[in-house]
């Protein structure tokens, strides 16, 4: 059992997701950072779907009341066993009696606590994720609060030495300027072309509205082709007939601060999504902060795939490593 001394800013239960619920409206939720989610698991040994602890920017005071192996990944939030600074990207020991606890972030946004065995909370439709907006999921479909306890559960398929860390060459770093590629679409032809230019060419600022549900940028205006708008469609040019919202997905209402849907925003609606931020990048744009200067790259469709395999590859070989520890 795990009891919460302190809940930190925002600390949810996660895992993969809820995959396979889209067409009903239900959005994925699971872990933002997938990378840094999987290493957590895999320096644990944990199966590959096993659920953690996602902490946003201020970690939370957890009391471990049994002996457990726990790993914590992510951005920087350093961590502390009974006030003594323990490092990230390791496989670390707990006794029963221990606290553990964090110092405010240095870089990144998220970080990601597993523990052997994985969180143990109901699985709803085939997920133990938190999605907080409808309440479900997680435990109790709620961000952690002060005394709340969690059941360490059995997800495991082996056992992983304590020290256990892997290359330095895969541990991402975290600055303030992040290029993030995106594949344009599914509506950019509604952008002007030199909106379309400015889109890919500027830094934008991420403002404080930068969360699970999406993240909303400041820059500068853009502007759409005006048109007749079609039936269906609202009456502003940034408005289409409704569509789905792919994970990752940017909309610009109105021309003014786009915004990036991520894995707890709604699924579908009425406005025109320019670009889709790619898979892989999914967990470097979790890792980005409130006044962060974000650019976006363009790529195609194949490089986007072969970016997917690359990383897949990636976590083939820290697997492989981790081991044969």
């Amino acid at each position: 059992m795990i009891k919460i001394l302190k809940p930190g800013l925002q600390t949810t239960v996660q895992d993969h997701g809820r995959i396979g619920y889209y067409e009903i409206g239900m959005p994925p939720s699971g872990a933002m950072d997938q990378y840094s989610f999987a290493i957590a698991n895999l320096l644990v040994g944990n199966r590959e779907n096993a659920a953690a602890l996602e902490i946003t920017y201020m970690g939370p005071e957890l009391e471990f009341q049994q002996n457990a192996v726990i790993a914590i990944t992510g951005g920087e939030i350093p961590p502390k066993i009974n006030g003594m600074s323990v490092p990230q990207w390791s496989t670390l020991d707990v006794k029963a009696g221990d606290v553990l606890s964090f110092d405010f972030v240095k870089s990144g946004a998220r970080a990601y606590l597993a523990v052997k065995g994985g969180i143990d909370v109901p699985i709803i439709q085939d997920s133990r994720s938190t999605y907080t907006l409808c309440g479900i999921g997680g435990y109790e479909g709620r961000a952690l609060k002060e005394r709340d306890v969690l059941s360490i559960g059995s997800d495991y398929q082996s056992s992983v030495p304590k020290g256990t860390t892997i290359p330095n060459s895969f541990i991402p770093k975290y600055g303030k300027y992040h290029e993030i590629r995106v594949v344009m679409g599914l509506c950019s032809y509604r952008l002007m072309p030199e909106s379309k230019d400015r889109f890919l060419s500027i830094e934008w600022t991420v403002t404080p509205e930068a969360n699970r549900v999406g993240y909303r940028f400041k820059g500068e205006r853009l502007h759409f082709i005006p048109r007749d708008q079609p039936f269906g469609a609202g009456s502003n040019p940034s408005n289409v007939v409704d569509l789905g919202y792919p994970i990752g997905s940017i909309q610009v209402p109105d021309g003014i601060e786009p915004i990036a849907l991520l894995n707890d925003a709604v699924t579908g609606g009425g406005y025109a999504t320019i670009a889709t931020i790619i898979s892989t990048d999914l967990s470097r744009m979790a890792q980005v902060k409130t006044n962060d200067k974000v650019r976006f790259v363009n790529v195609s469709l194949d490089e986007a795939i072969r970016e997917r395999q690359k990383w897949k590859e990636q976590l083939g070989k820290i697997q492989n490593i981790i081991m044969k520890t």
